[in-house]
């Protein structure tokens, strides 16, 4: 029986890919955990120097539209309607920056490779 002598030997390297497994295991957690906060969380966003304002959660979804009543003209709606879309926008894209800047600090000291998750 030629050839089978080295079979105990590949089983070595497990303890190491276990160790992996962990770490991915408490990088999921982590993670669940930080979208939760996001969740909870409200962040601003804002047009036409703050005549629009949209309130959203760290995880993206809108939650509420302010709009100053000076900024309602009825021969203008085509601005309004930029407004609310550039506010919406704002309070998006901090939303996402939160978010990624959460996800570096969780990712950060683990080494594992950009956009794992």
């Amino acid at each position: 029986m030629r050839g089978f002598g080295n079979m105990g030997g590949g089983m070595a390297g497990m303890g190491g890919m276990g160790n992996i497994m962990k770490q991915a295991q408490k990088a999921m957690e982590q993670m669940q955990q930080m979208e939760s906060e996001l969740a909870n969380m409200t962040i601003e966003g804002s047009a036409g120097g703050g005549m629009v304002r949209v309130e959203a959660t760290g995880g993206g979804q809108i939650n509420s539209v302010t709009i100053d009543p000076q900024c309602v003209d009825p021969d203008d709606v085509e601005m309004l309607q930029d407004l609310v879309v550039s506010a919406v926008r704002d309070a998006l894209d901090k939303a996402a920056s939160m978010k990624e800047e959460r996800m570096k600090q969780l990712t950060g000291g683990m080494g594992l490779p950009p956009g794992l998750f």
